[in-house]
């Protein structure tokens, strides 16, 4: 059965592959554009259309019939996807009630309502992908879909902050592919027999582009990395401004030193931290007014999962049940692990109200808030909340909904709680919450010398607080902040280890990332959190001020920029909920303290410990050059070998390459045209009115000692162009020898 099975496949794909490679095709260039949206569509989306995808492209592959046969199976198969993804839940039907329309009409509506948000977007997602598919099938149709995915690929890379180089990478060499499979499309139809003959021996052509292939790309990743003779306009017009332009081929900027590579970007609130690293320039254009009671760092997002490269949202938080329907001046709950969250009655709680008024047109995905959002008093002058506005309440984010009919607002008023840092009652805390130090103590498998030195640096503490406080000193005074780290000087595959003890230096994310790790390995529940520092007040409302009298949390108009931009961490505390630590130099939290207590932070004495540098333990697996010096020797050995065993079979595999379907006769006549381009540039002329005989007699009497050679040529021409017969292939090899001889004696 089954090879009955594999015969049938085998037999539709040699009649529409072609067809099947379109949707394949198509699948991946809307993957790689999809991807773009990050931060705009849900999680939940994401895996949707993906999962749809695979699932349409697996259909076209695998069922046999026209396409309006099989549109069912698509629709199943996506509201298939819909239902997986979506948290739908089977209701049973109103059996008692089940002769009333409006009792079928609600339950109708309440299993629909997990599927109303994803519905419309995959649905229009999946019609693109069919469509695509089915008419993106002919040359100008293929250029026209691949080049417009490519162009606003590409224009979305050069003028926002979303990084999509590996995508436009990716769909460049899909429609690479897509074109070649169209142009062997058009040489099946155009020469059937050819064709069959062709794929009769795919290993004797394969074989030798493979080897061209993996010498052409041996040599590309082995090349020297050098800047670029001649500039694009676009980067000549940024440079007049006296801004910089990105320069990424592939990995080779890490070979670039950190004193003349280019910055990787500007500051600015990230959209993507699940790969972490390399540099950017400050710019300090203004992101938001705050007008506060207090300063703070505004708090935009936490994420749990640590990949060994950056951070992502947990598995717990993509699933998190969100709150909506707020309500101005309404209480936001708390949870902890699906369960409200409880502060311990000692624990003191200062309010802060801020205003924030935005500077930018860009939208966020979050609004900003001092710690943890309390209450939402208004947005644009307004106490109606917009009823997509989400609450957050285990990961504290107030998630702004991502549509053109619910704007970006441009002010609003949220009050939140900060919980007054008492040392001595966080000290005394008890265990975490089990269910809370399993999800935020989860590490990736981290190389053996970073668990080592979280040992070493919490050896001897016996409580949590101090653990903490012992990294972040360890941090702060052994590690210098710069925001162009020589990435160079990276070798290990993990983005902390490759900080702690080869680049041993950076900005925010590197050592807010660090503490992260470190804590997690201490087994301290951390999670990381992004957002902006205070940002700058008016410098007038300085002058003239004794320094003994300046309160450095005092409320009032703060100006936040790009530059302002930051990362940190926040560890649980039972009984005290998420307290914000500060590992960046330079950086210090804005801690509220008890009621007639303003104590100073004391950081912890490692000056015995000091920076780990030794090189040696795991650093991650990578290639080392020589590894790729030796594929690169072992293929043009490879090719020469194979080039050897096939002397006697090139020459013609070369003919049949190079003339393709041409018959006999009409390789002659190609050739013969081929000689009389090459007499015109050695200064044989040939006049327009000229019969190929006349000017044969001509071009002898010239050179008489070709004379015989081309009577010769043009007897085989005239007898495959005239003849009406086929020649025989020892005619056109004999005539390819003549031909040569002539060439090369002129």
């Amino acid at each position: 059965m089954l090879d009955r099975w594999e015969e049938e496949f085998l037999r539709r794909f040699s009649r529409h592959g072609y067809e099947m490679l379109c949707f394949l095709f198509a699948a991946v260039l809307l993957w790689q554009w999809f991807d773009s949206l990050e931060g705009y569509w849900w999680p939940q989306t994401f895996a949707i259309v993906h999962t749809a995808l695979v699932a349409g492209t697996a259909i076209e592959f695998l069922v046999p019939g026209r396409l309006r046969w099989r549109l069912p199976l698509h629709a199943i198969a996506l509201l298939a996807c819909v239902m997986a993804w979506s948290g739908f839940r089977w209701i049973p039907v109103p059996s008692e009630e089940w002769k009333v329309a409006a009792a079928w009409g609600d339950w109708l509506a309440e299993i629909a309502e997990p599927l109303a948000p994803f519905i419309g977007v995959s649905a229009a997602a999946y019609g693109l992908f069919l469509f695509a598919g089915r008419f993106s099938r002919k040359r100008p149709q293929v250029a026209l879909f691949c080049g417009a995915v490519i162009v606003s690929l590409a224009v979305l890379d050069s003028f926002t902050t979303i990084y999509l180089w590996d995508e436009v990478a990716w769909c460049v060499f899909v429609s690479l592919c897509w074109l070649v499979a169209e142009h062997f499309e058009r040489f099946r139809r155009s020469h059937p027999d050819t064709w069959v003959e062709l794929i009769e021996y795919p290993v004797s052509f394969g074989l030798p582009v493979a080897a061209i292939l993996g010498l052409v790309m041996t040599a590309g990743l082995l090349a020297p990395s050098v800047n670029p003779v001649l500039k694009d306009p676009y980067t000549l017009w940024m440079e007049a401004r006296g801004e910089s332009v990105p320069s990424f081929v592939g990995d080779k900027v890490r070979s670039l030193p950190s004193s003349i590579r280019e910055l990787d970007t500007r500051s600015g609130y990230s959209r993507a931290d699940d790969r972490l690293g390399d540099g950017f320039e400050f710019d300090y254009s203004e992101v938001m007014v705050v007008n506060t009671s207090r300063r703070s760092y505004w708090r935009g997002e936490a994420k749990a999962e640590y990949t060994g490269q950056g951070w992502v949202d947990s598995e717990e938080e993509q699933t998190e049940a969100a709150v909506s329907g707020l309500e101005a001046g309404g209480f936001l709950p708390r949870a902890l692990a699906g369960e409200p969250l409880e502060l311990s009655p000692d624990v003191e709680r200062i309010s802060v109200v801020a205003t924030v008024t935005m500077r930018r047109d860009d939208p966020y995905p979050v609004l900003f808030g001092a710690h943890q959002a309390a209450k939402i008093q208004s947005i644009d002058g307004e106490e109606t909340i917009p009823p997509a506005l989400a609450w957050l309440p285990e990961s504290a984010e107030l998630r702004w909904p991502r549509s053109d009919s619910t704007p970006y607002p441009e002010t609003y008023v949220i009050e939140s709680e900060q919980v007054a840092l008492d040392e001595e009652l966080l000290r005394g805390a008890g265990p975490p919450d089990p269910r809370v130090a399993e999800r935020y103590t989860r590490l990736p498998s981290v190389p053996e010398r970073v668990l080592q030195l979280a040992g070493e640096l919490t050896a001897g503490a016996d409580n949590d607080y101090d653990k903490v406080r012992r990294i972040e000193a360890y941090l702060k005074e052994n590690y210098p902040y710069t925001n162009t780290p020589d990435i160079s000087k990276r070798r290990s595959e993990d983005f902390v280890d490759g900080f702690l003890f080869e680049v041993r230096e950076g900005y925010c994310d590197y050592f807010s990332t660090a503490m992260a790790v470190l804590a997690r390995a201490s087994g301290v529940p951390v999670r990381w959190v992004k957002g902006y520092a205070p940002g700058s007040l008016p410098a007038e409302l300085f002058m003239g001020m004794p320094e003994d009298v300046i309160d450095p949390n005092m409320g009032g108009s703060y100006t936040v920029r790009n530059a302002d931009a930051h990362s940190w961490v926040e560890v649980y505390f039972e009984g005290f909920g998420w307290i914000p630590f500060e590992p960046t130099p330079g950086f210090s939290y804005p801690y509220a303290y008890p009621a007639g207590e303003t104590p100073e932070i004391v950081l912890p004495d490692l000056s015995d410990i000091g920076p780990v540098v030794e090189s040696g333990g795991e650093t991650g697996f990578r290639i080392p050059a020589y590894v790729g010096y030796a594929a690169g020797a072992l293929a043009a050995a490879a090719a020469a070998v194979w080039i050897w065993l096939k002397r006697e079979s090139i020459p013609p595999l070369w003919r049949r390459i190079r003339f393709g379907a041409m018959s006999a006769n009409e390789q002659i006549v190609h050739e013969t045209e081929r000689l009389i381009r090459i007499c015109r540039r050695r200064g044989l002329e040939r006049s327009e009115h000229e019969t190929l005989r006349e000017t044969i007699r001509r071009w002898s009497e010239r050179r008489r000692s070709l004379a015989e050679d081309f009577q010769e040529v043009l007897a085989l021409f005239e007898r495959a162009k005239y003849g009406g017969r086929p020649v025989a292939d020892e005619d056109v090899r004999r005539f390819a020898a003549k031909v040569k001889l002539i060439r090369e004696r002129l």
